[in-house]
């Protein structure tokens, strides 16, 4: 691994610790100010809204931007966003509604950044360590995930939970310093020669392309109806936690990091078991068992019998979206690969594992259902 992917690493690694953080620390605080289910849902909606106005362009705009600078900016934006809940908190009156303005900000950041992360990976290492490298920053990411609460559960005996939410900022001002050291660019150059589009351009040509697809569009829509319904159990998490299970902040913070931990088990269980069963199969099975886990779940009331369902329940849902994205991925490489269309699409899936969503594609014959049952 070279030196400048190390660096990435290193200053990822902490980010994500420190978003962990947050994830915790938000719904918990909204509920502290308000007391109210109707506004964690809304802080939910905060969360995922920009998914749905900016997602497709801020992904073709990464793609035209230089983008370390990019990152750089977006790293020292989080920063002092995330840190305005603290300073408003102790030097102003903190409102629910300023949380929300944070959530949606550093939202669309996020998107931005991910995007950016994705497409970097492949200039700092070398193809044969493309694999290894997207490993590592896996591997990190599932740990942070499962520290991060428990991190944060404790920090609360000395801390205030808003300023908490500080470490978050300080995690992303030591992630822009990371990528400030990286001598590298993010921006591989390329030999296809590519012909200039818009933005607009290449998002129309995109959901043309997953629109016309079979696969892809199923997926698709399957993917919002159960995000649709699985939501609200994100949403209201600490409200059931509080009131159903009567556990602590400490034990929400638990709580939090049984789910990822949960991720991070089936997650390392999903080779084996794609190599016994079609993908069809793990998907149906997947969804089937979370959702009779999330009945189990709801008529619980006991925190300690509860913990480990919702590990279980968390791991399943990860499971079987991972299994749709692979049959995403495995139906757009058939394409690719018999020819059926020229697009940045290819070329792009080749340099890098995880999917873009200003991948572009021009209308092609699909792919049929067999490519994601074998």
């Amino acid at each position: 691994m070279t030196s400048d992917f190390k660096k990435f690493w290193v200053g990822q690694t902490i980010s994500n610790l420190g978003s962990s953080f947050t994830q915790w620390a938000v719904p918990l605080l909204v509920y502290q100010l308000t007391h109210s289910a109707v506004n964690l849902g809304i802080a939910t909606a905060a969360t995922f809204l920009p998914y749905l106005l900016f997602g497709l362009i801020i992904g073709a705009w990464m793609d035209r931007v230089d983008r370390k600078k990019a990152m750089i900016g977006l790293d020292w934006l989080n920063a002092l966003v995330i840190l305005s809940i603290p300073l408003v908190a102790q030097f102003g009156h903190l409102t629910v509604w300023w949380i929300y303005g944070v959530t949606f900000i550093q939202s669309t950041v996020f998107i931005a950044f991910s995007s950016g992360e994705f497409a970097a990976i492949p200039s700092l290492v070398s193809t044969d360590d493309l694999v290894t490298a997207n490993g590592r920053i896996q591997a990190t990411y599932s740990a942070a995930q499962v520290a991060g609460p428990l991190l944060a559960g404790a920090l609360i005996s000395f801390f205030p939970l808003v300023w908490v939410m500080a470490f978050d900022a300080g995690s992303f001002a030591i992630s822009a310093l990371s990528l400030m050291l990286v001598r590298a660019s993010f921006n591989t150059a390329t030999e296809e020669v590519k012909e200039a589009t818009t933005i607009l351009h290449d998002v129309r040509e995109g959901l043309r392309y997953v629109l016309g697809h079979p696969v892809l569009r199923n997926i698709s829509l399957m993917m919002a109806l159960i995000n649709f319904v699985t939501g609200t159990t994100w949403a209201e998490l600490v409200l059931f936690a509080d009131q159903r299970l009567d556990a602590s902040q400490r034990q929400i913070g638990v709580l939090f990091a049984a789910g990822s931990a949960g991720v991070v088990v089936t997650g390392l269980l999903a080779g084996r078991l794609r190599k016994r069963f079609s993908f069809t199969a793990l998907a149906m099975t997947s969804l089937m068992l979370m959702g009779a886990l999330i009945v189990v779940f709801a008529g619980m009331r006991w925190y300690w019998l509860a913990l480990p369902i919702w590990a279980a329940q968390s791991g399943l849902a990860s499971s079987s979206t991972s299994i749709r994205v692979a049959c995403a991925r495995r139906s757009s490489r058939t394409s690719c690969s018999r020819g059926s269309f020229r697009s940045r699409a290819c070329s792009h899936g080749r340099r890098s594992p995880p999917a873009r969503s200003s991948a572009a594609g021009s209308s092609a014959p699909p792919t049929t259902l067999r490519s994601c049952t074998a």
